[in-house]
């Protein structure tokens, strides 16, 4: 999702902030709000917010909502990968026999473009990156 190490390859969040920020030039009216959020043990926690617990809830309208979690507007690919970056931070991760540094959580990051008279929500981009899956015949578990 954030590319390689040595910055040679952007990643899906960098090239989709880049394009998003060049849709955004042409439509004055639309804002750009990052949430972020990590799903672990079956319990859900904004990593924008010190990894705040919250609830998920559905609406009279069957519609799921993230009670509580925290939303970043932002203003240009800058801000929008150091926004990412700070999520990162604070995601749970883990030591295997694979992997030096294996997410143990599922992270879901949201892009939404919003009006910005009404804050009305125009449209919505779900990036879902999944726990790391190494096998179970490669890894020795060390997390305590």
């Amino acid at each position: 999702m954030m590319g390689t190490s040595d910055g040679a390859v952007s990643g899906l969040y960098l090239l989709a902030a880049f394009d998003i920020m060049n849709l955004l030039s042409h439509y004055r009216d639309l804002t750009l709000v990052i949430s972020f959020y990590e799903i672990y043990c079956g319990k859900l926690y904004d990593l924008l917010n010190q990894r705040e617990l919250l609830q998920c809830r559905e609406d009279a309208k069957q519609q799921v909502n993230i009670v509580g979690l925290t939303e970043i507007t932002v203003g240009n690919v800058s801000d929008i990968m150091k926004v990412i970056g700070n999520g990162l931070q604070v995601r749970t991760s883990g030591v295997t026999g694979a992997n030096a540094d294996s997410s143990r959580s599922h992270a879901i990051l949201q892009m939404q473009l919003k009006n910005s008279h009404d804050s009305k929500r125009y449209s919505m981009m779900s990036f879902i990156d999944l726990a790391g899956s190494e096998r179970g015949a490669d890894t020795v578990d060390q997390n305590k």
